[in-house]
């Protein structure tokens, strides 16, 4: 069935460049009036429209089915683990109040980490500190705006096992732009 609609729409395909590769003929009435067809006017003047050739090219290599492949193996051939890993806290679109940039984050992971196997904090894509057994983290001093949190598992390579779906805070710190900032006053010499 497969190679039947295959072979149809191929068909189809050679034979539509063809369709269009008919002549188109211009007239002009009387009154002005411009008109286009594929047929020559019975009566009065025409002109044959010559148009360019239809772009095309062939189609890409049909690519082979994928084959089913074996799970990922850890380095000592046994199946890997497949560990689910999310930030459970702060939730996502949380906005950090006024202060000093101080965000305490945790994450949850299924099943519990074997041998070897860490968690690494990323902080708007890049490593915060170092891959760690704990699901616990307290960033300090972070700069206002909006953050993107995720947490991957790693393995004792580095290579990435699993990774949480990305939550966003919002931190919230004074600026030096502020205009009503208190400015201070000049000491006495």
């Amino acid at each position: 069935m497969a190679t039947v609609m295959k072979t149809l729409l191929l068909t189809a395909l050679l034979v539509l460049p063809q369709l269009g590769a008919a002549q188109i003929y211009k007239s002009v009435d009387a009154q002005g009036n411009v008109s286009y067809s594929d047929t020559p006017p019975a009566s009065g003047p025409s002109e044959e429209i010559k148009l360019r050739q239809t772009n095309s090219a062939p189609p890409p290599p049909e690519m082979a089915e994928p084959q089913a492949s074996a799970p990922p193996t850890s380095p000592d051939g046994s199946a890997a683990t497949s560990y689910t890993v999310a930030v459970t806290s702060p939730a996502n679109e949380t906005t950090i109040p006024m202060g000093p940039g101080n965000v305490a984050i945790s994450a949850s992971v299924e099943p519990a980490l074997e041998q070897g196997a860490l968690l690494q904090l990323l902080v708007d894509g890049t490593p915060s500190g170092n891959p760690q057994s704990s699901n616990q983290w307290q960033l300090t001093n972070v700069f206002r705006g909006a953050h993107d949190l995720s947490v991957v598992v790693v393995d004792p390579e580095g290579e990435r096992l699993a990774e949480s779906e990305s939550v966003r805070i919002y931190v919230l710190r004074p600026s030096v732009n502020q205009k009503n900032r208190v400015k201070p006053r000049p000491t006495p010499h």
